[in-house]
């Protein structure tokens, strides 16, 4: 489903984890050095809240009838996977009925700014969703899942399905577990299995909630930004080793220390771009009218060398 993201997302390996999340992998390590099959998968509460809403508003959208989904980040465990993060498939996807591509690129440059608080968070698997009331992964989710699964750490992925037709809806409402493999709120449902490497079919598997939030809620208000900058950001983070992002709102900001003190910064927004030099603490406005991120970072940079050599 991935393509080019779930590769780059499983060879990747915040916030402070709340008090009651089980414990993490040593980040020394990159995890133990052994993995067992998946006994159970743990959905942080602000994490299945994102995908409840989200796909709430999905389904009242100009695309509602179009399937859906979240790449799933977090830690993965010797036989638990705790799930920390989810990833939109985002406005730039390629959606159907039958089917969902994610915009890979996007996706790996948000992977790649939500790890800078927690360098453990690995890819773990995908959730989508289902039009209908089919709630197990079809027979073409299993021949593109299987392609990639083994590329995850321990060889198995986690997956969820997501139905709206209210099969499971109570007539108080709210959210509960009918099944230890199924979450739901009013009319939607999550369905959970795991799928191993080289396995013939998916494997149903339990689901528990703990606190905790979605640690890349913030990047969810900025993903239109993200998604239109996404391919020009993805090579100026590879090209630049210390190059961080922050969120602010639904706009992103770029920032670039340099060797000898001021920082670099870029900020994103539906408005364009604006750039600026940052000397202790004190930004200073560039007159640089440069839509493309790379490129003005670039010029700034020449612009900078140019002074230091006079």
């Amino acid at each position: 489903m991935l393509g080019r993201a779930q590769r780059s997302l499983s060879r990747r390996g915040g916030g402070p984890p709340a008090d009651r999340l089980p414990a993490a992998p040593d980040p020394g390590t990159g995890g133990p050095a052994s993995y067992r099959p998946l006994q159970r998968v743990v959905l942080t509460a602000g994490v299945l809240r994102t995908m409840f809403d989200e796909y709430e508003i999905h389904r009242a959208g100009d695309r509602g009838e179009e399937e859906t989904g979240w790449v799933l980040l977090g830690w993965r465990g010797e036989d638990e996977a705790l799930v920390r993060a989810t990833l939109p498939a985002g406005a730039g996807r390629e959606a159907g009925e039958a089917h969902v591509r994610f915009n890979s690129v996007a996706q790996a440059l948000a992977s790649r700014i939500v790890r800078q608080a927690d360098r453990r968070l690995v890819m773990l698997g995908v959730v989508h969703t289902h039009p209908g009331s089919l709630r197990h992964p079809s027979d073409g989710d299993y021949r593109g899942d299987i392609q990639w699964v083994g590329q995850l750490r321990g060889g198995e992925g986690v997956f969820g399905i997501g139905t709206g037709d209210g099969k499971y809806a109570r007539p108080e409402g709210g959210e509960w577990q009918p099944r230890p493999n199924v979450a739901c709120r009013d009319e939607l449902t999550f369905t959970w299995y795991s799928l191993r490497e080289d396995a013939r079919n998916y494997h149903a598997i339990p689901v528990e909630i703990t606190d905790g939030h979605d640690l890349a809620a913030p990047l969810h208000s900025a993903w239109d930004v993200l998604e239109d900058h996404a391919v020009r950001l993805e090579r100026l983070a590879r090209q630049q080793s210390r190059l961080t992002f922050e969120v602010m709102g639904s706009g992103l900001a770029v920032m670039l220390p340099l060797a000898d003190g001021p920082v670099l910064r870029a900020t994103l927004t539906k408005d364009g771009v604006r750039y600026f030099l940052v000397r202790d603490g004190e930004p200073l406005a560039a007159d640089l009218r440069e839509p493309r991120v790379d490129r003005g970072i670039y010029q700034l940079l020449a612009e900078l060398s140019g002074e230091g050599s006079t």
